[in-house]
């Protein structure tokens, strides 16, 4: 998570959902109960693209709605850990089990995002999706083998956070955008090939995300370099 999230966004978001976590321990939820939901609703989520894809080309009330969902579920996977440790539920279990399907999360939500484009024939965007859903799994790897081996690794921009406020922001205001100020859409000249229109505020954040997740991912393992060639001297010179 970047630093401006850490330290102004997650406080805030915190004091917000705390009465809502001081309920879940009086009720006796685990964080497993929370993870489990938060993995549901980004299957919902995919339900919601999947579903729009057979809408008609250009009605993005369905991105909209994919959106709100994928913002929801974000929320719950804030809340696991919060409550994990309010509830003094920390286990190490239940770190893998929220690791595990927060990666499940991940790919479904991307799963519907692709499947979306390719049948709305936004087949460049899908293609993009399709990189930015690799550059995400692999932020996550890296950053797994390199604490496997002792160091740490949580450095770069795009990490868990910022692509699920990215992808769900951007998708409600796509379809905000077309409800309230209607289509438009700008063709390069000469061409049938649209460079602007409704669907490039969804869609052109993805680009950005493919590029930046994967800069993240070879950012980390230029930094976990460093750090294990530390390690190995220390252990010759012993």
């Amino acid at each position: 998570m970047s630093n401006f999230l850490y330290k102004v966004g997650q406080p805030i978001v915190y004091r917000f959902i705390q009465p809502l976590i001081n309920f879940l321990v009086r009720a006796g939820v685990t964080p497993n109960m929370v993870t489990t939901f938060g993995f549901l609703l980004n299957i919902v989520a995919t339900i919601v693209f999947v579903y729009g894809a057979y809408a008609a080309r250009g009605d993005l009330r369905y991105v909209s709605w994919g959106g709100c969902v994928i913002l929801l579920a974000g929320l719950f996977d804030m809340m696991d850990g919060r409550l994990a440790r309010v509830g003094k539920m920390e286990s190490r279990f239940g770190a893998m089990y929220d690791s595990v399907l927060d990666r499940y999360s991940e790919l479904v939500m991307f799963l519907g995002i692709c499947y979306y484009l390719v049948a709305q024939q936004y087949f460049l965007s899908s293609l993009f999706a399709f990189i930015a859903m690799i550059g995400s799994i692999m932020v996550s790897y890296v950053r797994a083998r390199a604490e496997g081996l002792g160091i740490e690794c949580k450095g770069g921009l795009m990490q868990r956070p910022e692509r699920v406020l990215l992808v769900g922001i951007t998708a409600i205001l796509c379809g905000l955008v077309q409800r309230y100020a209607g289509d438009f859409k700008y063709v390069v000249p000469g061409t049938d090939f649209p460079w602007l229109e409704n669907i490039t505020i969804f869609t052109f954040p993805i680009f950005v995300m493919a590029i930046l997740t994967n800069w993240t991912a070879v950012q980390r393992m230029r930094e976990s370099k460093v750090l294990l060639d530390q390690v190995d001297r220390k252990a010759r010179q012993q």
